[in-house]
């Protein structure tokens, strides 16, 4: 007997405009995405961070929810909690910008060597 597949709810699309990058959706969970969200909303709120309740309140999800994904975030590294019980993203993440950048670079730089080695004076 062949399984049916029943229509998907609409996924709400971040204010950037991400889309889903696979096309099919078997592969998206929505305790995943919910915890990526979050991790967008503490990355625009990186000073002051957010409470708990006010992250729950804008992703119209449990507060119990959050706490859980906010656990997972620290536990990757990608979140921390403040002295005031507010959250933000950890230095990890700029770390990883820093490493992104720099690898950028030394690509960039390995081409132009290329493009020189080829290049006709």
């Amino acid at each position: 007997m062949q399984r049916q597949r029943r229509p998907s709810p609409q996924r709400p699309h971040t204010d950037e405009g991400f889309a889903l990058l696979m096309s099919d959706e078997k592969y998206i969970n929505a305790a995943q995405q919910r915890a990526l969200r979050t991790l967008l909303m503490l990355a625009e709120h990186d000073l002051d961070g957010l409470a708990p309740g006010e992250i729950a309140r804008h992703l119209k999800t449990l507060p119990s929810n959050t706490t859980r994904d906010l656990a997972n975030l620290r536990l990757a590294g990608l979140a921390e909690s403040l002295a005031n019980g507010r959250w933000r993203i950890s230095p990890r993440l700029a770390e990883l910008a820093i490493v992104l950048q720099r690898n950028l670079e030394n690509a960039r730089q390995r081409l132009e060597e290329t493009r020189r080695r080829y290049a006709r004076d």
